[in-house]
């Protein structure tokens, strides 16, 4: 038996693509639950985890590293309650409000749902959170809803002294808001997983996608479209912008908060069925089935000087400060940062990229198009960039010039592909 059965069990069983956190960390996984099963070898510890229930899960809690933490990339949170605010409920006195947070980790996200809409002056009785999540022992952390103060990160932390009791054990949620989340145990893979169309408002699958193959990205995605209702937000992670546009959804035109609807019908080219995509980057911290903070840009190496390289490295982290004020709704310090960066150290697809980013989330159409398009020179095949620059060609009316910029993404995604086989 070779480690590689192991990888391809993950991939069958909840959809993990080893590659995108590295076969190692399957690999210390698997040693780790042999020892606690005291079993020497990889046959035999196959063997127990094909015959055993209890231990698949427990394989699967071995590669699951919760890494989430309370208003993480507040902006989606912001737009979750502007889109549902008290009019909303209002305008629609029986209907009640759903949403769907997946997965959901420890529940820092699914509860950050209720306390912004509560902010927002939502009314609480009227609304439902289903939080969904494959380990079984991060839900039994979520549903206790208490926690230390690695969920409470950055400078805006208000929130806290609102909405949590201060305990010996930690930071305690009041019932009135956990009682509005229902967790349970899911695997979005599952043939049966919840069955039934258009069921909520708003789903939060934030950083799920980028750690599956292109076929069972696609296969996710159908699962998310029959589950939001046909007015509904689908809000995804930075890096996942680019593949929910490929697949026939439309920003929601909330700055930074990367939140997509259904396409209407008028605007599908062609069906979501035969797309053939991939998720750009890859993660940095292994995560199987909980949200991971992503860089906004993919970290691709761009062409320098050698004297200034080593430079550059060193100040890449003016890159991760301009992402982190881009997250927090800090666009002008955000596109500065970009500004010192370049100036600095010169053409970066990361940096334009980024750069490309805040000027579209701040309506300087015309900037960002300039700013993609120096991505695309510096990186012919950046396929986030001829994402959003056909997207903001069809915005304006341009479909022929979106279409040559999707086939263009079509066929760099095709000659990586081929790049990739062994």
């Amino acid at each position: 038996m070779k480690l590689s059965g192991f990888q391809q069990w993950l991939k069958d069983t909840m959809g993990l693509d080893a590659s995108t956190i590295g076969p190692t960390i399957v690999e210390r996984a698997v040693q780790r639950r042999m020892a606690a099963c005291g079993r020497a070898d990889l046959g035999q510890y196959w063997q127990l985890l094909r015959d055993s229930a209890l231990e698949q899960q427990e394989l699967i809690e071995a590669v699951v590293v919760p890494e989430t933490w309370f208003f993480r990339d507040n902006q989606a949170f912001a737009a979750l309650a502007r889109n549902y605010d008290p009019l909303w409920a209002a305008t629609r006195p029986a209907q009640r409000l759903r949403l769907l947070s997946l997965p959901c980790s420890t529940g820092e996200e699914p509860y950050t749902m209720v306390m912004a809409l509560q902010d927002a002056g939502f009314p609480l009785e009227r609304l439902d959170v289903e939080a969904i999540d494959i380990s079984e022992r991060a839900l039994s952390k979520a549903r206790q809803g208490r926690y230390g103060s690695n969920s409470f990160r950055g400078r805006e932390l208000e929130f806290r002294e609102r909405h949590f009791e201060a305990t010996a054990e930690g930071w305690q949620l009041p019932k009135s808001i956990r009682s509005r989340v229902n967790f349970s145990q899911g695997n979005v893979l599952d043939l049966g997983f919840l069955p039934g169309e258009s069921l909520y408002d708003a789903i939060f699958c934030r950083n799920l996608l980028i750690y599956f193959d292109a076929q069972t990205q696609l296969r996710t995605v159908e699962v998310l479209r029959r589950l939001l209702r046909p007015d509904g937000l689908l809000f995804v992670g930075p890096s996942e912008a680019s593949l929910l546009l490929s697949l026939n959804f439309v920003s929601a035109q909330f700055p930074m908060a990367f939140a997509f609807r259904k396409a209407p019908a008028r605007a599908v080219d062609a069906p979501a069925a035969t797309a053939s995509v991939r998720a750009i980057a890859a993660p940095t911290q292994p995560r199987a089935a909980a949200p991971l903070r992503k860089p906004i840009a993919p970290l691709r190496p761009t062409p320098a000087r050698p004297a200034a390289a080593a430079a550059a490295s060193v100040d890449e982290s003016l890159l991760d400060q301009a992402q982190t004020l881009a997250d927090n709704g800090r666009l002008a310090e955000a596109l500065a940062a970009c500004r010192k960066y370049l100036q600095a150290h010169g053409p970066s697809a990361r940096a334009l990229y980024l750069s490309g980013l805040i000027d579209s989330a701040s309506g300087r159409e015309r900037e960002a198009e300039q700013h993609f398009r120096k991505v695309l020179y510096l990186e012919p095949c950046h396929e986030e960039a001829l994402m959003h620059l056909a997207l903001l060609l069809e915005t304006r009316g341009d479909a022929a010039g979106g279409r040559v910029l999707r086939t263009r993404a079509e066929r760099c995604r095709g000659a990586a592909a081929v790049g990739r086989r062994p």
